[in-house]
Parts: C-alpha cells; structure tokens; sequence
C-alpha cells in the first residue's frame, strides 16, 4: 500500500497523524506498532517511514497536529480578551473528562522518561509551548492586566504542570465540584493581578 491516488503528500502526511494519534490514544506508546499506525491510515511501513523518521517523531508530530489547543485556539478567535478571562475558561476545562486527543500529551511526558528518543523532540515541544505561554503572560504585563513583577516563565511552567497534572488526576480518580474549582482559579488568578502599592500617607518628621 502506497500513497493513495490522486492524495497530496500534505494529506497523506496529515492521515498517518491522525492515525497515529487514535493509535496512541487507544494503546499507549509503548503497546503501539508502526505497523498498526501504517495499517490504520491505509498505508504500508515503507510509506509510512517515507513522511516519518520513526514512532518518537511520528508521536510528537501527533501532538503537534491533535493535542489539545484549547488556551491558543480561544486567544487566536478574540485577541482582545484579557488573559484572566482565556486562563480561566482553559482551566475550567482541565478537571473535565478529557477527549483521547488530550491524553496524546500524557503519554508523550511518560515515553520521555523513559526514552531519550522521545525525550529529544518532546524537549523542543514544551519549550514551544512554554515559550507561547510566555509570550500571552508579557503582552499581559505589558496591558496591565498581570503583576509586572511575576516572570512570565513560572507563570507558563505552573500552566503547563497545571493541564499535565489535571490529566492525569481524571474525573474517575478524584472529581471536583465545577463551582468550587472555577472559584479557587479565579482566586489564583486574582493573585496574578497588577499589584497597587499604598500611597504615603505622609512622610515622616
């Protein structure tokens, strides 16, 4: 099995991820065969490693196309929303039953740990994400809308500790009332706020 006819290589690309991502989703990383990924999207092994070095690139490249994109995908539709608002919806999310896409992410945290080869390539993926991240926290600062003194890095690495750890703490291990976790959010973010120094009352004789 080739190419199908009269596909692009753009789509035949975009098939073997998404394929690879039901894959992984359903067997993990490790319970998973590049001849199942190949078979899934209609493809032979030899095709399939035309587009993809091996099952680390094909699992990050995965991530990259169908992980979760909640945060970018609601910042990308209203640029003018404050940053509490965007973190708060996102996070409300986070202790909700999670779609097999979002798991992509977990089991590509745990693969790392325990394989250099994804270990590698998942590296520049958190970076990128950090970097992102980072990047909506100082345009923040910048509007006025955080504390200018908090490092935009922290806030992006607590972010990112955030969604890895809500999912792998589902809803059929421990559950949380929405209310209640919507209220302790909006409690941290509060924290994050442009700070307003008392002014002197006067100076001293």
């Amino acid at each position: 099995m080739g190419r199908t006819p009269g596909a692009t290589a753009a789509s035949t690309c975009q098939r073997l991820l998404r394929a690879a991502a039901d894959v992984f989703a359903r067997r993990g990383y490790e319970g998973t065969r590049v001849a199942e990924i190949a078979e899934a999207a209609g493809l032979s092994n030899g095709a399939l490693y035309a587009y993809f070095g091996s099952k680390a690139e094909l699992l990050v490249d995965a991530l990259r196309a169908h992980g979760q994109r909640m945060l970018a995908d609601l910042a990308s539709a209203d640029p003018t929303r404050s940053i509490s608002d965007l973190l708060l919806q996102t996070g409300r999310s986070l202790h909700l039953q999670r779609e097999p896409d979002d798991q992509l992410v977990i089991e590509a945290l745990i693969a790392a740990r325990r394989d250099e080869e994804v270990a590698a390539p998942m590296r520049a993926y958190v970076r990128e994400r950090a970097d992102w991240l980072a990047g909506l926290v100082q345009d923040a600062q910048e509007r006025g809308e955080l504390d200018p003194g908090i490092a935009p890095s922290a806030v992006a690495h607590f972010c990112l500790s955030l969604a890895a750890g809500t999912a792998l703490v589902s809803p059929d291990l421990n559950d949380v009332d929405d209310e209640e976790w919507a209220a302790l959010l909006a409690r941290l973010l509060a924290a994050l706020g442009p700070t307003h120094p008392t002014e002197e009352m006067g100076t001293a004789e």
